[in-house]
């Protein structure tokens, strides 16, 4: 059952529409007057499922197909004369996908479900695209590998239905790290106002396939699901993948491009005559750490520590903490590297445990 079927009732006459599961055994019922009506599970049947039909990928459909072939038996079956043998002509005519009022806003999502549970020793995840429109969707899902795409899946999505992609293990969680989709969106036989073409990017983060939390209840399937926006009311979401490459560069420039974004290293409301606060924290001068590794983010939190240092050098006596964190004292011994080998004239010291703990240093311009 879903949100969505129509049903009727065992025990009484009626039925309606299923509008939510108060729990396990209890579905809401709408029915023809608008009103909503707990019922046991047990005490109704599906008579018409929902627009939310879900379809395979010709890719897992193929693979459905020739599972299937190798399961049936070679051994002929013989039918007796008064027996009528069926019909084995596929069916071709395929019904029109119904529209929902208000529903040509386009919505497209990216979704993963963990039929078995996330804390199952045997883990895996059921991957779905789907389309909350009246639209058809042709689209392309890519991987990426550097300056490398791949085709991964392709195909159409028809109105108001969830496309299963593939099936694969949390081991294979590397293989979709980095995603591309591109898609059109039309109607058939019909006139429609125009959409964009969708061309968005993500960096989808393994550690959330771990998380609990992050699988919530939706209007889309029955268990919990870890969704991403493609499209959400026509405006694509905000591609999130960034090149490392990119990053590199970026950290050399002065001029740091719209994805880092430096933030005032000095702390609000300082004291005039009292020590300038330098917080080097990751979060606090990276707008994005995405795609970074520890060492470029050293490289960037150094090259803070050295702008501050070239511009204070003339004011003898000012004094300078630079918030590093406790941590493992990485930060901390780079910074008593470039002090030892560059600024000799200054005096250096751990800054007051009382304010900072042992997370900063203190610096003397001499």
């Amino acid at each position: 059952m879903k949100i969505g079927d129509r049903v009727r009732f065992l025990n009484e006459v009626g039925g309606g529409t299923i509008a939510g599961f108060p729990s396990k055994k209890t579905v809401l019922v709408t029915d023809e007057s608008g009103f909503d009506i707990p019922v046991l599970v047990t005490d109704v049947v599906v008579v018409e499922t929902d627009d939310y039909n879900i379809v395979r990928s010709p890719k897992e459909e193929s693979k459905s197909k020739k599972q299937s072939e190798a399961k049936q038996p070679d051994a002929y079956i013989h039918c007796d004369d008064d027996e009528e043998e069926e019909d084995d002509r596929p069916i071709t005519f395929r019904p029109r996908p119904l529209e929902r009022r208000g529903a040509d806003v386009l919505n497209l999502f990216l979704a993963f479900v963990a039929p078995k549970g996330l804390d199952a020793s045997d883990t895996s995840f059921e991957a779905y695209l789907i389309n909350d429109s009246n639209l058809y969707i042709q689209f392309i899902l890519l991987n990426q590998d550097g300056k490398a795409f791949t085709v991964r899946h392709a195909g159409v999505v028809e109105p108001n239905t969830k496309l299963f992609l593939e099936e694969f293990l949390r081991s294979e969680l590397n293989d979709w790290e980095k995603v591309t989709i591109q898609a059109i969106a039309y109607k058939q036989d019909k006139p429609y106002r125009l959409k964009k073409p969708i061309d968005v990017s993500f960096r989808l983060e393994g550690a959330k396939f771990y998380k609990l939390h992050t699988f919530t209840h939706n209007d889309f399937f029955n268990l919990p699901a870890l969704i991403f926006d493609v499209v959400r009311d026509d405006k694509p979401a905000r591609s999130i993948f960034i090149d490392v490459d990119d990053i590199k560069e970026a950290i050399i420039e002065t001029k740091q491009p719209e994805h880092i974004l430096r933030q005032p290293a000095r702390t609000n409301a300082q004291p005039a005559d009292g020590p300038i606060e330098v917080d080097l924290h990751a979060d606090e001068i990276l707008d994005t750490t995405r795609g970074m590794e520890s060492k470029d983010i050293l490289d960037y939190q150094l090259k803070v520590f050295r702008e501050t240092m070239e511009q204070e050098k003339k004011h003898k006596g000012q004094k300078i903490v630079f918030i590093h964190g406790k941590g493992e004292g990485v930060l901390r011994n780079a910074l008593l590297k470039e002090l030892r080998s560059h600024y000799k004239e200054c005096r250096y010291q751990d800054a007051s445990f009382r304010e900072y703990g042992y997370g900063a240093t203190m610096v003397i311009i001499g």
